[in-house]
């Protein structure tokens, strides 16, 4: 009778701890589901780039390296123009068959493409950053900033 008794102990134990590890299984289900955080891939693009400030506003160099390494491009240097008169952003293909120059263009949402050959280039291009580069690296500043001239 007390080995009946001990497996009915055993079994109601064992019953018992499956009930509460299923309860806790239940209860840690309902909790709510963060949603994952927005990862956005940045691919790297082979290739080098340099940032010349054309447009004579102060940072606009460093400001667009920093948008441009962002999107995964290689900015290797960044200088101030000669001529800082630029009010468009442009593009100067160094080397023409440098796979990432379209990828460059649509970045910078600019058809401001000049082709420039030249074999001792050190780059494959150089972005001369105009006047409108604020409205490219933030599109919502430059709205902004247009509707409060």
């Amino acid at each position: 009778m007390f080995r009946n008794f001990s497996k009915a102990l055993h079994l109601n134990f064992a019953v018992g701890v499956s009930s509460a590890v299923f309860a806790a299984f239940l209860l840690a289900g309902c909790e709510e589901e963060k949603p994952a955080p927005v990862v956005r891939e940045v691919r790297r693009i082979k290739g080098e780039v340099e940032v010349l400030n054309s447009c004579s506003m102060k940072g606009a160099a460093v400001k667009m390296r920093t948008f441009l390494r962002d999107n995964g491009f290689d900015v290797v240097h960044i200088d101030n123009e000669r001529l800082q008169n630029y009010d468009e952003t442009i593009i100067v293909l160094r080397n023409p068959e440098w796979e990432g120059a379209q990828a460059l263009a649509a970045t910078l949402k600019t058809k401001n493409i000049l082709v420039l050959q030249n074999k001792n280039a050190t780059v494959d291009a150089v972005v001369h950053t105009g006047r409108d580069f604020q409205q490219i690296i933030e599109p919502d500043q430059g709205e902004k900033n247009d509707s409060n001239k």
